[in-house]
């Protein structure tokens, strides 16, 4: 008996999602519960898992657009279907094999002796990717040769030449003004973030005012007290977990940049959840760290690593994403130097990082080289007034200029 693997409910808004990638392939042998698809939403990527022992029937293709409830696969009862006479009458042998003789591996892949060879774990095929590494090239440590994440690690520092020499005998000789084009179809994810990007332009009144940080107090307080933060929490101390500190006694002053409109009525948020902006491989995510007013440095530190590794593997959560009352974005680790960042809806405003440049300042009648920031708040001015949005952003800018304020709450 055979049964229908239909695309799951993933989340109240969400109708529609793409199949990404096969992680098993038509007429492999998968186990209960084991990962056998990737489907990506608008807004994360999950995993579709075997209902049932046996053979799998693909019914969708990779980049198929599947309704909530659509047939993805069916599983059949028995083993993996056939590929020759022989193998059915000696699975156990084949393992053997595989076992004997790992010189062989380029045969056993040919000749299918685990449909787990030379296959890449999801996060793992995600960081090939990402590196642009042949998933051919890596030897699995894994079950049957699954190729897993330490392994994709490891290939990463592993030396490219021969992988990069290769590759431009077997691609097309470029010729000097060739005028190429190339078509590729938006992902869901990133769809959603330009629809949503012209709604904040075309719906709010967004304005964007500026300051700038000297970073000099912070630097030093950091030099002086990484190590022993490093040993006592286990994380590193980061230039994030001020902004948000800063960020949250702000709102405390500053109640209207905490709040968003709700048709005709004005939300309060007497809490702080700080949305995250985090680049990951298939666009820009949003994670939230709730109650982050309530937190001490460590704690947001450890947070911000925690959403920032399942941002980068596609294993954030719906709920780890929804919701937020204020966003915080760096655009300094691309090197921005300035810039305005646009409203997270439907929130009312956005604190811009940006990158650290040592610059000549005026200090007690002296000039004297310091290392600057700029920042800007993006706010909506339906509800945010150029006096609180000008007071919110002094406010930061003290706070983070005397970082001492941070722990004494003052």
């Amino acid at each position: 008996m055979s049964i229908e693997i239909k695309v799951p409910p993933v989340g109240e808004s969400i109708t529609e999602v793409v199949l990404s990638r096969w992680v098993k392939n038509d007429g492999d042998a998968v186990e209960m519960d084991e990962v056998i698809a990737e489907l990506e939403s608008d807004k994360a990527t999950f995993e579709l898992t075997a209902e049932q022992a046996g053979t799998l029937k693909t019914v969708a293709a990779e980049g198929d657009t599947l309704a909530i409830g659509a047939v993805v696969c069916k599983i059949e009862d028995g083993g993996a279907a056939p590929k020759s006479k022989e193998e059915p009458a000696a699975p156990k042998e084949e393992k053997a094999v595989v076992a004997e003789d790992k010189s062989a591996a380029p045969v056993a892949e040919k000749t299918g002796d685990s449909y787990a060879t030379g296959t890449p774990s999801p996060s793992a095929g995600k960081i090939l990717a990402e590196k642009g590494v042949d998933a051919g090239s890596v030897k699995g440590s894994g079950v049957d040769g699954r190729i897993t994440k330490e392994d994709a690690l490891k290939a990463e520092k592993a030396p490219a030449a021969p992988a990069a020499k290769a590759a431009p005998a077997a691609a097309a000789p470029i010729v000097p003004g060739s005028r190429n084009e190339r078509r590729q179809k938006m992902s869901p994810l990133r769809k959603t973030v330009a629809k949503r990007l012209v709604a904040v332009k075309n719906e709010t009144a967004m304005l964007t005012t500026f300051n700038e940080v000297n970073m000099k107090p912070i630097m030093d307080l950091r030099s002086k007290y990484k190590d022993q933060f490093k040993e006592k929490f286990g994380v590193g101390l980061g230039f994030m977990s001020f902004f948000t500190k800063a960020v949250c006694e702000a709102l405390k002053d500053f109640p209207a940049v905490n709040a968003r409109i709700d048709g005709e009525e004005v939300v309060y948020n007497d809490f702080a959840d700080i949305s995250i902006a985090v680049s990951a491989p298939k666009g820009l995510v949003v994670p939230i760290i709730r109650n982050a007013d309530s937190m001490s440095l460590a704690q947001i530190e450890k947070t911000v690593i925690e959403l920032a590794t399942k941002a980068r593997d596609s294993k954030l959560t719906i709920e780890e994403m929804t919701g937020g009352t204020f966003t915080i974005t760096n655009g300094g680790v691309f090197g921005s130097m300035m810039s305005t960042p646009i409203i997270n809806a439907p929130q009312s405003a956005i604190l811009g990082m940006h990158n650290i440049i040592e610059r000549p300042i005026a200090e007690k009648g002296e000039v004297v080289i310091r290392p600057m920031m700029y920042v800007a708040l993006s706010y909506d001015h339906r509800i945010i007034d150029g006096r609180e949005s000008v007071g919110f952003l002094v406010r930061v800018k003290q706070l983070l200029e005397d970082p001492a304020r941070l722990l004494l709450g003052v």
